[in-house]
């Protein structure tokens, strides 16, 4: 048991070991500090190149996952090779699937603007060789020559029935025959007057020659035909003529490509299919041969044509570093977007829009797990993706069957990229329980360390990191007092004087407020009082709750006692956290004891208003009592342990010791002082165990008194194994310094329960004895008493309750 003094209540930083005089003379600390773990892993998975390692970087928020990670990608990026850039195109083969061209870094754009420029020339180069003389002079030579022979054919027809005494009339349903008299056509009332023998003549006659004419219009589609072909071969020859060169210059620029190549052989044989839309003419003037109607796919050639540049590279220097915000299934992989168009969703492979995969392609993407995992689809996607090593953009519509328009399936594009998730440590061992891909995936753990070793050497670290961010921050810089006080602070956010904390996120915030105290100040360096006062400030901003809690206890609502002895009572200490603040309260615990079979009853846990670990400490006490006292006979004892005016219900075990005390304490018949406070874990041995939140326990109950007054005998026992986390605020070291409270250390249930009771606990002699007198000889004697009685009522047999009348009432 020891009283500690003012030096173990809270570890100083002794501003002697600093040389500056203002943080503006230090140089920059390194990013990730304290994370020597997290820097080694990162950068063992990044430069792992087999599939797999991905990396998963946990921790807890705010001690700088997503800056440390992002800068030593930035790093490592920064000398790799820029990727290449990717294309979509129209597939000439399967409209349905646009196709994917890789093209160095930078290109992409160049080769979009080169098939514009080759489109403006093919617009006004294909018309300029139709209008040429030449082209010209060939057409009509074929059309000349289809008139002449259709001419020909009809002259012969003609002169054969004129020789006959027939002639060729032309009427508006076609070609007829009719005999002539002299120089004009025979009318009908002529003819039916001629003999019968030169009608029959005339009749078998016209018969043969509309048999010769039949055959002649037979064959004049047939000439017809060979003519359109001639002219469509003479139409893609003069096409050619004018395409060849321009579709050669680009064929020479991206030789190395041959996937361009191959495109660009596609473009030319397209383009020679459908001359007609790169004519300026009239649909009335088209030459003929040519076919005005849609190309199949409703795709007109010169959109046909375009280049979808879908990733460009040419801002960047090195690989890329992506981090992608809202990882939704489509901002991941991509999209395809469609138009409105009479009434119908109509799309295209201009349509096409990268995702987040694609512009990392060759880099890094980072993720935040949590939003992957809570975005419908996206986690999915995202595997798929990592185990084929390749992006198939595939419409979450159209695969879930909510749109019935025609979709597209662009051509995968090969993936090689790094992903980094960043999320919390049970979304990691969530995620390696439950998903069986989720191991092979993602093989570098990337773990944050909540705080760092102290020493003297950290405190300059963490003072060069102060610097950093007051730069960064355009911050007032700080000066050693403020520094010392920063430091003290980070190792009370820590809970442990020998730690630093590393939450950056929380470490700025303290120096952006206390820059705006001094900015109030009008002073140009941040103080220790600027520092202090802004610690006071976040406190007092989170406090409603815990002032209210004390004004309760003060008005006497809450009954604690700070002064006084009593029986079976004692004063448990607990932490309360609400969001990011918590406070120590102070909670009255009682036990009671009587006769029984040996059972502690916690009625905390009988009202389930207390958690697993609350009742594991209660029953941890029935193993300490049969341990310990009157060994020889059955325990026999009923008490029953509870935390008064508890109503939001109990967990953890730190209240273990001080209800080991009550039941001490009421077997014992031995008053507690109720002006000490307890915490502490024990087990079955006696041994008092360390707990968490012994700064805010300790202050917690150092408030409450000092509202009533403090006396110079209130004070807390807490496990001596806590001392090396105290981190107390100036207030209670200084009343411990003039002996207004006191913080003393226990290591065992006697010490603790001898400064309580000033009664000596005792120790067992060879032969298992307490000393009379002592706190272990009372309980162990009234546990022997309870057992006596057990024994006298067996041995008497078991006794009936007597029979009462029941009272009727007035009938």
């Amino acid at each position: 048991m020891t009283n500690l003094s003012p030096d173990k209540l809270c570890r100083r930083c002794d501003t002697a070991q600093f040389s500056f005089t203002t943080t503006a003379e230090l140089v920059d600390a390194e990013y990730a500090l304290g994370q020597e773990r997290a820097v080694e892993a990162i950068r063992f998975g990044i430069g792992m190149s087999p599939r797999g390692y991905n990396l998963f970087a946990m921790g807890p928020e705010g001690v700088g996952r997503h800056q440390i990670v992002s800068q030593l990608l930035a790093e490592r990026a920064a000398t790799e090779k820029i990727p290449d850039d990717w294309c979509y195109v129209f597939n000439f083969n399967q409209a349905h699937r646009p196709k994917a061209l890789r093209l160095p870094a930078g290109k992409g754009i160049e080769f979009r603007r080169d098939m514009e420029r080759l489109v403006e020339d093919l617009r006004a180069g294909i018309p300029a060789a139709f209008e040429s003389d030449a082209y010209r002079a060939q057409r009509r030579e074929i059309e000349s020559e289809l008139n002449e022979r259709q001419s020909q054919a009809m002259g012969g027809v003609e002169e054969s029935a004129s020789a006959q005494g027939i002639a060729l009339v032309r009427t508006p349903a076609g070609f007829g025959f009719a005999p002539r008299h002299e120089d004009s056509v025979m009318e009908p009332q002529e003819f039916l007057k001629l003999p019968e023998k030169e009608r029959k003549r005339l009749e078998a006659v016209i018969g043969e020659l509309q048999e010769e004419l039949g055959k002649v219009l037979h064959e004049m589609p047939k000439w017809r035909r060979e003519a359109y072909r001639k002219l469509k071969e003479l139409n893609r020859e003069i096409t050619r003529t004018a395409v060849s060169g321009l579709i050669e210059d680009i064929r020479l620029k991206y030789a190395a490509l041959p996937e361009v190549v191959a495109y660009m052989g596609a473009v030319q044989e397209d383009v020679l299919d459908h001359a007609e839309y790169f004519l300026q003419t009239k649909e009335t003037e088209a030459p003929v041969g040519m076919d005005m109607s849609h190309s199949e796919a409703g795709e007109s050639p010169l959109r046909r044509l375009a280049v979808n540049v879908l990733v460009e590279r040419t801002s960047e220097a090195g690989a890329p570093v992506v981090y992608e915000d809202n990882p939704t299934h489509d901002n991941l992989i991509g999209r395809i977007e469609h138009l409105a168009q009479m009434g119908a969703l109509k799309t295209d492979f201009t349509l096409i829009q990268a995702g987040a995969l694609h512009r990392a392609n060759g880099g890094y993407l980072i993720l935040d797990a949590h939003r992957v995992l809570t975005q419908p689809f996206a986690w999915e996607a995202l595997k798929r993706s990592l185990r084929s090593r390749q992006i198939n953009m595939e419409s979450l519509g159209q695969a879930l069957s909510l749109i019935s328009t025609v979709s597209l399936q662009p051509e995968c594009v090969p993936l090689d990229v790094k992903v980094v998730l960043i999320g919390q440590r049970q979304h990691y061992y969530l995620l390696h329980q439950y998903d069986p891909e989720f191991a092979s995936l993602f093989k570098v753990l990337v773990d944050f360390e909540d705080d760092m070793d102290r020493h003297p050497g950290s405190d300059l670290q963490f003072a060069g990191t102060m610097a950093a961010i007051t730069r960064r921050e355009s911050l007032r810089p700080l000066d050693r007092e403020a520094v010392a006080r920063v430091v003290e602070r980070a190792s009370r956010l820590a809970a442990d004087s020998g730690k630093l904390t590393v939450q950056m996120m929380g470490l700025a915030d303290l120096l952006r407020e206390s820059d705006h105290w001094a900015a109030q100040s009008k002073e140009q360096i941040i103080t220790a009082p600027h520092v202090q006062r802004a610690i006071n400030a976040m406190e007092e901003r989170s406090g409603r709750v815990r002032s209210r809690l004390r004004e309760n206890v003060l008005r006497g609502t809450l009954l604690v006692d700070t002064s006084g002895e009593r029986a079976g009572q004692i004063n448990g200490l607990a932490v309360m956290q609400l969001g990011g603040f918590a406070f120590g309260m102070a909670n009255r615990i009682t036990a009671r004891v009587r006769l029984g079979s040996g059972r502690v009853v916690d009625i905390e846990r009988e009202t389930d208003l207390g958690g697993p670990l609350h009742s594991k400490g209660v029953l941890i006490l029935s193993g300490f009592l049969a341990g310990r006292y009157a060994q020889g006979v059955p325990l026999s004892l009923a008490a029953s342990l509870v935390f008064e005016q508890s109503y939001g219900g109990v967990d953890g075990d730190s209240a273990s010791s001080a209800e080991l005390y009550a039941l001490l304490s009421a077997l014992a018949d031995l008053p507690l002082p109720q002006s000490l406070a307890v915490t502490g874990s024990v087990n079955q041995h006696g041994d008092v165990q360390a707990i968490g939140g012994v700064n805010e326990k300790i202050e917690g109950f150092f408030d409450l008194c000092k509202a009533r007054g403090l006396s110079g005998k209130q004070g807390v026992l807490i496990p001596a194994s806590n001392v090396k986390h105290l981190m107390l605020k100036d207030e209670v070291v200084e009343a411990v310094a003039a002996g207004q409270f006191a913080v003393h250390a226990v290591s065992t249930i006697d010490e603790g329960i001898a400064l309580l009771t000033g009664i000596p606990a005792g120790a067992a002699d060879n032969s298992g004895q307490f000393p009379e007198g002592t706190v272990n000889y009372r309980v162990e004697q009234r546990l022997l008493k309870f057992a006596e009685q057990i024994r006298n009522r067996q041995s008497n047999g078991p006794r009936r309750r007597p029979v009462r009348a029941r009272k009727r009432g007035n009938q």
